[in-house]
């Protein structure tokens, strides 16, 4: 556990928790501390889905500005890979993640939310890419994840402008998937989380490496990358549980093992 991330398990949903007062500032510690949290929510077994979230007041306001004001031409050449690489480890999570927001999601709490597979928002939650008007550009994934996300023209309005996104035009744009009453953000990404404790986990592992993984590539490739997923999911216990299920029950009353 760091000093300011932890990961907290329950019940098969690890919950990585931010908690650097006031504002969740995203300094080198706190991106290294995310990227620990991510490799041990990766490695653990019973961690079946991960939920990101930053406490009730503020999901991560941005980068320490502070910290980065000091920082030299050839300070941020050796540092710009590591933050990448921080945020992308929560990417790269074999499992699902929610991202349960709260408050401000600016700069790098914008980009580790869209790190995330789904995101469920507050109604007071403000999102952005603001680091324009810092005279600089998003350094940690935002330009590529966010255009990926809402689409290009979009992405570019956002960027190019720095302005602040409230809860309800982040749901119509695409940038959240659910907007709830700031109270019930954190118990419903856990409940969402939940519904994997008990699923076919090497399955939704394969799904989402090949959607992740398809979209860096040619359609073709994409293509490839599906069919030897599908076709290795043949030799897990899993796909031999649900299979027999379906043919016996129907759909829905497996009961998965995890490998």
């Amino acid at each position: 556990m760091g000093e300011f991330v932890s990961l907290q398990v329950s019940d098969g949903v690890g919950t990585i928790r931010l908690d650097r007062p006031k504002m969740n500032a995203l300094d080198k510690q706190v991106q290294e501390e995310i990227r620990t949290a991510a490799a041990e929510a990766t490695e653990r077994d019973d961690v079946k889905a991960v939920v990101v979230w930053g406490g009730e007041r503020v999901f991560a306001a941005g980068a320490d500005v502070k910290e980065m004001a000091q920082m030299s031409h050839a300070d941020m050449v050796k540092r710009s890979a590591g933050l990448q690489s921080a945020f992308t480890s929560v990417a790269r999570i074999p499992k699902p993640v929610v991202a349960a927001i709260n408050g401000y999601a600016l700069g790098g709490g914008c980009e580790l939310a869209l790190c995330a597979d789904v995101r469920f928002a507050a109604e007071n939650a403000v999102l952005g890419q603001p680091e324009i008007l810092l005279g600089i550009i998003p350094g940690g994934g935002g330009t590529q994840r966010l255009t990926r996300l809402v689409g290009p023209s979009r992405a570019k309005e956002l960027i190019f402008t720095g302005r602040f996104v409230k809860a309800e035009e982040a749901l119509a744009i695409g940038l959240v998937d659910r907007v709830v009453a700031a109270d019930e953000v954190y118990g419903q990404a856990v409940e969402w989380a939940s519904q994997f404790a008990q699923g076919a986990s090497l399955a939704v592992r394969a799904a989402k490496e090949s959607i992740d993984r398809g979209l860096e590539v040619d359609l073709e490739t994409g293509l490839e990358i599906e069919r030897q997923q599908f076709a290795a999911l043949f030799a897990t216990a899993d796909r031999t549980i649900g299979m027999d299920s379906f043919v016996e029950h129907g759909p829905g009353r497996a009961e998965f093992v995890g490998h």
